[in-house]
């Protein structure tokens, strides 16, 4: 019966050394995962805030430089037409290399998510 009973025992170790691990596992992913969603939220909140404020400001100088522009040439909407062309430029630019900001974005991202 010792024979039986050592089995037994074994199993019994086995199967709780078994449970522990799939518990541990668990509380691991659970914080795994919520590390990369306070990561993300904060990446999308700090991306919209910067964004935003950037935004504005390029919106200042883009009026403060069309104003300047057209005082200079005498024709203020000679000013802010330059400066549309100007914006026009530069989107067209931001298009064209979109791949490359793609690439580049998720790179970083998965830098954070697979660390």
């Amino acid at each position: 019966m010792s024979l039986f009973e050592s089995l037994s025992d074994t199993n019994a170790k086995a199967s709780e050394i078994g449970k522990k691990y799939v518990e541990k596992s668990y509380e691991y992913y659970r914080l795994k995962i919520f590390q990369q969603l306070t990561i993300s939220i904060s990446m999308v909140f700090k991306a919209i805030v910067i964004g935003g404020l950037l935004l504005l400001g390029v919106c200042f100088l883009g009026a403060a430089l069309a104003l300047i522009i057209g005082a200079s040439t005498g024709n203020y909407a000679l000013g802010f037409a330059i400066v549309g062309a100007v914006f026009t430029v530069l989107s067209v630019i931001a298009i064209l290399l979109r791949k490359h900001i793609n690439n580049m974005t998720v790179k970083k991202l998965s830098e954070k998510f697979f660390d």
